[in-house]
Parts: C-alpha cells; structure tokens; sequence
C-alpha cells in the first residue's frame, strides 16, 4: 500500500489551486471579453483603457443630450420661419385696406381685422410651441405658457421664471396717441428691467464644441421668445449698461411682428368706430407695412443663426459618434482578448483541471495519509 506524504499532497493542491484559478480567468475572459482583470496584468494597458474609457463616457454623454438640443433648435427655427411667413401673408391684407377702394367700406376693413387678428394670434401660437414638456421659447417654467393675448390683440403678456425660481409677468399693452396718430405699448421701468433681465438669460452647454474654460466660446442653445421678435441676442444685451439694454429692448419691441399686427388691428378698431379719420388709418397702415418689410429681415436672421446652429450641433453629434465608435475599437485592440484565443486557453485549462482531479483520485486511493513532519 503506497504512503502519501503531506509535503507532496500540498502541491498537489497548490498546483490544483493554481489550474483553477487560471481556469475561472479564462473562463471571465470568455464571458467579458478582457484581456486583463486587473491593472497588475498590463499596467500600461490597463490604464490606456481607464483614459479610453473616461473619453467614451464623455462622447456618449454630450451624444445623448444632443438629440434633444437639436430638436428644441428645430423647434425654435420652425416657429421662427412660421411667424416670418405669417407677417408675409398678413401684408396682402394691410395692402388690401390701404386701398381707397376698399377702405370705403368698414366691413371690407372688418373683415380684414377679423384676419390680422387670426394672424397675430396664430404667431402667439407659435411662441408658445412645445418640445416634451418644454416651451422652446419659455424660460425654466413647464407649467404655464410664456406668451398670451387679449382677445382684442392689444395685450400681449410675458410670464417668465428666472434662474432663481421667481416668476415675473409683464403686460404690453397697445395704446393710440390721438395727438401723435402712433401706437406704441406702454411698459413701466420695472417691466423693462424684468424683460431685459430674461433676455440676457444664455443656455450654454458643453456639447463638444468649444473650450469648457471658455465660457463664451460654448454654444448658447436657449434663444428666448423676446430675443427671436425683436432680433436682439443675449450677448448683445448683456454688452450693454442697463439703461442702453432697456433702451434698446423698448424700441425693439414696437417693431416686432406681433407688435405690427396688433397696431393694424387697432387702428382697424380706429378707423371703424370713427376714432381716426381715413388719412390717419392709411398713414397708420403705411407705417407698419414700411416697418414690416425690416422685420421680416430682422426674423430671417433669427432663423438662419438658429438653422446654424441645428447644423452645427447635428455635425458635433456626427463627430462624437464616430470617436465613440473609434473608442471601442482602440479599446477592444488594447484591453479586448482575442476570441479564438481566449476559447482555446479555456478549453486547455478544463482539460488540464479535469486531468488534475482525475490524477488526484487515483493518488488519493488506496493511500494513507502520513502526518509526520
């Protein structure tokens, strides 16, 4: 009867140990496609992979939030190029009432208004134009809609929530200077700080584009309501004192497309019930065609910096993708196991463990166990 002894059982399990140990690596390697487990492995590839790694993460996550950047830009765009087409469309009808063989009779001039009013309430659609759950000409609220108007078209009200969580609201109401024959909205200087104070509200974000230590170098993807009608950006606000900002935000407003509609339905309103005479409603009317002409210029501007801007974030997004997809390549090359390899190492290492217990059951039968030292 053979005698075991302890040193020689000892290796045997330590060398068992080993082969299952190496087993279960190969075996991970299998099932997780590294080639490493731990940085003692590779150091130098291990690490290569923690820097890969962080670079994919930091794709995929500016990735993601683009998808919803370039649909609230395409929102602000369309909504932009509608109102243009509406202020278009509504000259035929200020031209059609400027003709003295037309605005001798009120209810062809009615009929007219009924339309300018249709007119300037489907532009405050517009402002109003949802992407999920948020206006994309709104400030933080999702709750109430940034824009309304009276249902003369002579108020137009702006509710905005600002970055500190207070809500304002300004009214700007439409009122007629009889001395002056001129329309114009009356706003108190607490309304306008309140509106200059939203409109220098930016939205920029680190997407890719652009130095992160550079703020103004990032892309401003919030365009408000008020920036897109009256044409003044954020950036040109904020490079102003207070006053000039104000200043400029109240000359801007009389001007924008919701504005010149609600001026030719109240000198419509005028005209028929006898408050101007016909010379004061057809220089009224003349007026706001002429100013017409500039601000659809001012709002195709507004939609082709936004058109920029889509094309600008769908090229960024593009960009990531592929490095994305790069980035996983490089990665499988440094730190992914070679398939057919990673298969054959474990297929040799089962062989090798099962001959290992097969040998150890033949050692261990018939045999005595020697305890001595």
């Amino acid at each position: 009867m053979r005698v075991v002894r302890s040193s020689v059982y000892r290796r045997y399990t330590s060398s068992l140990n080993d082969l299952q140990s190496n087993l279960n690596k190969s075996m991970n390697k299998v099932s997780t496609g590294a080639a490493y487990e731990t940085a003692a492995d590779n150091p130098l590839a291990y690490y290569q992979g923690k820097k890969m790694d962080h670079l994919y993460q930091d794709a995929k996550s500016k990735s993601s939030i683009l998808g919803d950047i370039k649909n609230r830009l395409y929102q602000q765009e369309q909504g932009a190029r509608d109102i243009q087409k509406t202020l278009s469309n509504s000259k035929t009808s200020m031209q059609y009432v400027l003709d003295s063989s037309h605005n001798s009779s009120k209810t062809s001039v009615q009929t007219k208004r009924d339309a300018l009013l249709q007119d300037v309430q489907s532009m405050v659609s517009n402002l109003n134009s949802q992407y999920q759950d948020f206006y994309v000409y709104g400030g933080n609220d999702i709750t109430t809609a940034p824009f309304s108007l009276s249902g003369d078209g002579k108020t137009l009200t702006y509710t905005h929530k600002y970055s500190d969580g207070t809500t304002k609201t300004v009214n700007m109401t439409m009122a007629y200077d009889k001395n002056n024959n001129t329309y114009s909205y009356h706003l108190s200087d607490d309304d306008l700080n309140n509106l200059v104070t939203a409109m220098r509200e930016q939205g920029r974000v680190d997407i890719g584009y652009g130095d992160i230590s550079n703020r103004q170098s990032l892309l401003d993807t919030y365009t408000g309501g008020l920036n897109m009608l009256t044409g003044l950006t954020s950036d040109s606000l904020n490079a102003m004192s207070d006053a000039d900002a104000k200043d400029a935000v109240k000359a801007a407003l009389e001007t924008t497309p919701v504005a010149l509609l609600s001026r030719s339905v109240m000198a419509c309103d005028n005209y028929i019930n006898d408050t101007t005479t016909v010379d004061q409603f057809t220089d009224t009317m003349g007026s706001v065609l002429k100013d017409a002409a500039n601000t659809e210029h001012t709002i195709s501007t507004i939609y082709s910096d936004l058109g920029n801007k889509y094309s600008l974030v769908e090229t960024t997004k593009t960009r990531l993708d592929t490095l994305s997809d790069n980035l996983t390549e490089e990665y499988k090359d440094i730190l992914g196991a070679d398939p057919y390899e990673a298969i054959t190492e474990m297929f040799s290492y089962q062989y090798s463990y099962s001959a290992a217990l097969k040998m150890g059951s033949n050692l261990m039968q018939s045999s005595l166990f020697d305890f001595i030292k």
